[in-house]
């Protein structure tokens, strides 16, 4: 079957990324979410990151619209049916997900591929819980999905080669570079980035350096674009404790116990960003470390 039309469950920060990149590169997109208000808010953040390329001469006018056009609200999960691929870009809960499946498979075509962009949770165990382990793949794109370039693919132990090809060849159409990655434990990525996240956190909750002088020193000392913690806050601390959680659980190795201190900033709903504070609070006109 050939992709011409892809569903989006999840209109957030990597959803509405996922749906920007594949309508600039020709294909139909349905944007699902649970409610209407987190659908249009999803399409004022495309609209509005769509407007800033217009306006800085990256994009034409006339593609904009074009593009905006591509872009369908999907009030219903229903609405999906026609889609050629769907992909679950929902929290990083795996409950959820296997929720969002249970009532997604049912309506959609048989020969439809099914996508998670799951950033650490087993693929194999999601796909099961499907009716197309065959046609059932992680698509983990990397946050924010219209500047980074890397798409991890991973392969479910069922996986059919056909189900793979379609996958690269349609993220290869985005302009992404693909890396393969086996199906464990946060795949390469986060198996890499969050340890050392942890690390930091540990750093920071041990009283070794505080937010400012952790963040310094890798961005000067290590020659990182982000600190460590700035970067926590930029992912969401939730999303951090989840796949820290998830390595922890899967390869019950001490070295990934989520840092006492990441617990209590999620219990306290001190998430980063999006909630306005995490390590550094953003309420005011510059982010001030907490800590």
């Amino acid at each position: 079957m050939a992709i011409q039309t892809v569903g989006i469950i999840g209109a957030g920060q990597m959803g509405a990324g996922i749906a920007h990149v594949a309508a600039l590169a020709g294909y139909r997109v349905q944007l699902h979410d649970i409610s209407q208000d987190r659908i249009e808010k999803g399409l004022a953040t495309i609209s509005g990151t769509l407007a800033r390329l217009s306006a800085s001469g990256k994009l034409p006018d006339a593609e904009r619209s074009t593009v905006v056009g591509r872009i369908a609200a999907a009030e219903k999960i229903e609405d999906l049916a026609s889609a050629d691929l769907v992909i679950e870009a929902a929290t990083e809960d795996e409950t959820i997900k296997r929720k969002i499946f249970a009532q997604l498979c049912p309506i959609l075509n048989p020969e439809a591929i099914l996508a998670t962009n799951t950033s650490s949770i087993s693929i194999t165990r999601l796909a099961a819980q499907t009716d197309r382990p065959e046609r059932f793949i992680g698509i983990h794109f990397m946050n924010p999905v219209p500047l980074m370039k890397l798409v991890e693919l991973v392969r479910g132990i069922a996986t059919e080669d056909s189900t793979f090809e379609a996958a690269k060849a349609f993220v290869t159409d985005l302009d992404k570079t693909v890396t393969v990655a086996e199906d464990f434990p946060a795949f390469i990525v986060n198996r890499i980035l969050l340890p050392m996240i942890n690390e930091a956190i540990y750093t920071l909750y041990e009283g070794v350096g505080s937010v400012e002088a952790i963040d310094t020193a890798m961005k000067l000392g290590a020659n990182h674009p982000m600190g460590p913690l700035q970067l926590a806050d930029f992912i969401g601390l939730d999303t951090c404790l989840s796949i820290i959680q998830v390595l922890h659980d899967g390869l019950s190795d001490s070295k990934y116990r989520p840092c006492p201190l990441l617990v209590k900033y999620v219990e306290a709903g001190w998430l980063g960003r999006k909630t306005g504070r995490g390590f550094y609070d953003y309420r005011g006109e510059q982010p001030v470390p907490t800590r």
